[in-house]
Parts: C-alpha cells; structure tokens; sequence
C-alpha cells in the first residue's frame, strides 16, 4: 500500500457523508458518481473497514465512517482555507520577493525607488541581494533579478526593461597628458581599468559605424569587482576605461569624464526583469516587474 494519503478519497467521503449521498456530492464536486463510489470504495480497502452502509434507497454512515467522518471533514476544510489563502496570495502583491540586483546599479537607480515600492505595496517586502557576481537564482533560491547584459540567460525568463551602452570613457587631465585615441588599437600600452564581471570575455569589442570590427584586451593597474571603484582613478587622470552610462552620464553631463571614439560602439545590452519560469508567477512577482517596467523603461541616465 502506498504511504501517501489517498486525499482524492477522503475529501469525496468528506463530502458524501455531510450531503448524505452519492448524487449530491458528485454535484458539488463537479464529477460523476461513478468517480465518487469508486473513490470510497478505494478509500474503504484501503483503511479496512466499511464506511458507509448502502442500500437502493438509503446511506448511513457505520460507526467507523462516523469517527474517520469528523477527522475527513476537518481535512477538507482545511484544505479549502489553504486554497483559498493561496488563491489570494496569487492575486494580491504580498509576501516576501527575494531579489537580486547588480551592486552599483541597485545603490543608484533601485534604492531610490523603494520607498515608492513599499507604499504602493503595503503587504510587499523585498529581501533586495546587492552583487555584481551573477546569481543562480533557482539554485540561491531568489524568486527574481536585474540584469545587465547584452543577452540574458536563455534558460531563464526575461523582460527587457530599457537599453543600457558602455561607453569609452577618460577624463580632460588624461587627455591632456596622453592625447585622445583615435583608433581602438591605439588603447595598446595606455593604462586601462577593466572589469572582473564582464559577460563571457573580458575583451572590449568596438563596431565602427561603418560596421568594421575590432577588439583589444585591456591592460592596466586595475581590475575591480564594482564599476564604482574605477571612479577615483578615472577622475585623477589616471587611466582609460569603460563604464555603463548608468554611472557615465552624471560624469559626461558635467564635463568630468569624456566620451571617447565616439564613432565606435561598445557592446549594446540591456536591462532585463528576470524570472526562474514565466508559468504561475503570484502577483508580486508581476507587480515587481510591472513596477520596474513603469520606472525604468524611459531612465534619466540613458545619455543622447
């Protein structure tokens, strides 16, 4: 006999006993009556002893049906509360949202929204993981992620939210002391920041305007796990590095960082909601998305 509890047939007894028939319950229950006396009858085998008294006209519950009654009952009761509890928690923003967001982005683009967040979803808390190391979000259990990428993970669902670009980035005193690139090959042998998390390679790619291709690996005294951290060396005229215009517009807008070779594009990605599975997500996971969508789809910081 299996050890796991034949639900199906208590709840149809459940019900059978409290409507006292076969007819009623099976209506109640949207099956046939067939489907429901084969159900108590698999139920009777199974516990050994009969529980219901039948003939053509008349059910009665035997003394053994009446006591294993109650207990069913209670069962399918709690079994409809729990439904229903998990009915509601599907349609309503509640709960906890374990998201996780890409460290520098989260501190200046997602912190500030979520105050807005929490007031407009009272019953919402968000347990909000700051990292730029890219999380298995089944295997960490997080029920959700920002992204940054030029492709998102094909294995997970993704919403894009807006475009993001890197940029070529060096500041006036730089460029004042070493000259201005002309060409991607001129960054060989000038001191380049790079970034420990960059997507599958840690070459820069360029794509002239023409379509030309090119690509250089970046060689310098830095090498950081946060974009944030090149800063400091940029500003004092240091070196040369990319950055994602989420943090390299505040610095072009106010003429302390420059855009450099313009006419050559770095990588082009974008900023993706993700989710584990796009089939069943409860409604904070959709008011999440939905929410991010309606604030970060037209961002401040995207640069002209």
């Amino acid at each position: 006999m299996s050890k796991f509890p034949d639900f199906e047939g208590i709840a149809m007894f459940a019900r059978v006993a409290e409507e006292g028939s076969f007819a009623a319950a099976a209506r109640l229950m949207g099956v046939s009556v067939p489907t429901v006396s084969r159900a108590v009858g698999r139920l009777e085998e199974r516990l050994g002893g009969r529980l219901l008294n039948r003939t053509s006209r008349q059910l009665s519950l035997t003394e053994f049906g009446y006591n294993v009654a109650s207990k069913a009952g209670e069962i399918y009761r709690q079994a409809e509360e729990l439904e229903s509890e998990a009915m509601e928690l599907s349609l309503s923003p509640r709960g906890l949202v374990r998201l996780a967001v890409p460290m520098a982005f989260g501190m200046r683009w997602v912190a500030p929204l979520l105050p807005k967040l929490l007031e407009r979803y009272p019953e919402l808390s968000v347990d909000l993981h700051l990292s730029d190391a890219t999380v298995d979000l089944i295997a960490d259990g997080f029920d959700a992620a920002l992204r940054i990428a030029v492709l998102p993970d094909s294995s997970m669902v993704a919403r894009q939210l807006c475009t993001v670009t890197q940029y070529l980035v060096a500041s006036p005193s730089y460029l004042e002391r070493h000259g201005r690139p002309q060409h991607p090959r001129d960054l060989a042998g000038r001191a380049c920041l790079s970034y420990a998390y960059r997507a599958r390679t840690q070459e820069w790619k360029f794509t002239h305007d023409d379509g030309t291709q090119e690509s250089v690996v970046p060689r310098g005294p830095l090498r950081v796990t946060n974009s944030e951290a090149m800063i400091p060396v940029l500003l004092e005229g240091l070196a040369i590095s990319e950055l994602p215009e989420f943090i390299a517009s505040e610095y072009l807008s106010d003429g302390r960082l420059e855009r450099l070779l313009p006419e050559w594009h770095m990588a082009r990605g974008g900023l993706y909601f993700v989710t584990p599975s796009a089939r069943s997500r409860p409604a904070k996971i959709r008011a999440l998305s939905d929410f991010f969508a309606e604030h970060l789809a037209e961002p401040v910081w995207q640069w002209p």
